[in-house]
Order: C-alpha cells, then sequence, then structure tokens
C-alpha cells in the first residue's frame, strides 16, 4: 500500500458501516462521520468513527511485503522494508436523536453484526489486499482514558475494533537484485582438489 494506506483503510471501514446502517433500514439512520467524538460537525451522525492509536504489527514486523503487480515483469513485487500496522478505532453511537422505536443501541449493533459477519476490507479502497477487522477487548480503564481526550463529550456506548494488516510500503519500487541467501564468509587458502 502507499503512504495514503492509513487513511484508505479508515475510509474504507467507514464505507462498511454505512452500508450496514443502510442495510438495517433505520429510520433517520443518518451518517457515519470520521474523526473526534467532540466535533462539531459529528452532530446528528449515527456512528462515530475514530482511530485512536496505530501501532506496528509485531509479528509481520520483519516480514516481507508481497504485492501482486498488474504489468509484469515480475508477477509479484517484494518490499523487504514495509512497516506494517495495525490501527485502533473506536466506533460509538453517535449524538443523532433517538426515538422509541429505534435506539441508537441498534446503530451500533447493525454495525457490529456486519463487521462480524465479512470482517475483510477488500478491494479497490485498499488496493486490493486484505485487511481484517476484528473487535479489540478493552478494559474499563483503557476506554475511560480514551474518553479523557474529550472533556467535553458525554460518555456514549463504545466499542474498539483493530485492522490490520496495513502496510506503508517504501516510495521506491523494489529492485529486481536477487536476495543474498548465503551470508558465508570463507577465509584461508583455497585448495584445489584434483583426482588421482
Amino acid at each position: 500500500m502507499s503512504a495514503t494506506a492509513i487513511y484508505d483503510v479508515t475510509q474504507a471501514l467507514a464505507e462498511r458501516l454505512k452500508e450496514a446502517l443502510a442495510e438495517a433500514n433505520l429510520q433517520n439512520s443518518g451518517d457515519v462521520f470520521v474523526g473526534p467524538l467532540d466535533d462539531p460537525q459529528a452532530q446528528g451522525a449515527s456512528l462515530i468513527l475514530f482511530l485512536y492509536r496505530i501501532s506496528p504489527n509485531p509479528s509481520l514486523r520483519n516480514s516481507e511485503h508481497r504485492v501482486l503487480n498488474s504489468a509484469p515483469p515480475p508477477p509479484v513485487l517484494i518490499y523487504d522494508n514495509s512497516l506494517p500496522l495495525t490501527l485502533h478505532f473506536l466506533i460509538t453511537t453517535g449524538t443523532r436523536p433517538v426515538t422509541q422505536q429505534d435506539p441508537l443501541l441498534n446503530v451500533l449493533g447493525f454495525a457490529m453484526r456486519d463487521l462480524n459477519a465479512d470482517p475483510d476490507l477488500a478491494g479497490p479502497g485498499v488496493d486490493h489486499e486484505a485487511v481484517r477487522v476484528s473487535l479489540e477487548p478493552v478494559s474499563t480503564d483503557e476506554m475511560s482514558r480514551i474518553w479523557t481526550l474529550f472533556p467535553t463529550a458525554n460518555y456514549r456506548t463504545s466499542v474498539a475494533y483493530v485492522a490490520t494488516p496495513v502496510w506503508l510500503d517504501p516510495k521506491d519500487p523494489p529492485s529486481g537484485a536477487p536476495r543474498v541467501v548465503d551470508d558465508r564468509l570463507d577465509a584461508g587458502p583455497k585448495l584445489d582438489t584434483v583426482d588421482a
């Protein structure tokens, strides 16, 4: 993925949440706002998606990133120094007016059900790579720390999700030179053996 991978994955996740709300046929389902929980533009949103942390993916840290190349040769590009990330999102109920028949918790429930049924983001929005979205257990203390970032916002029911791997590839494409597979150093005189 390019340097825009963080933005691209965030937008793809927001689109998935919008699709879940549209399929639920909720009255006044509103919109999904991407940004801080206390942003004035979030008024009237059904859900708020907030990226609160970015961390390196430890299990992929020293792995190569293989990308299918649409214009061979080579058919696969191999990046040795890509940065694999895990994006941590908070999804919270919005501030739109609540009706008795359509409480905000329904909106959150439909979004969670959709993400559980199809947890992979794929397609052109994420450079045709697979990014897995999964529910992240968050303690009450950690949730409180996140919400203290927004002292003017009242707490609303929230859940945390992670999206991974999100690859940041180097700017320059990989070279076509073969990788070094033998780092043995030989020292001393070289003895030629001759069959007698």
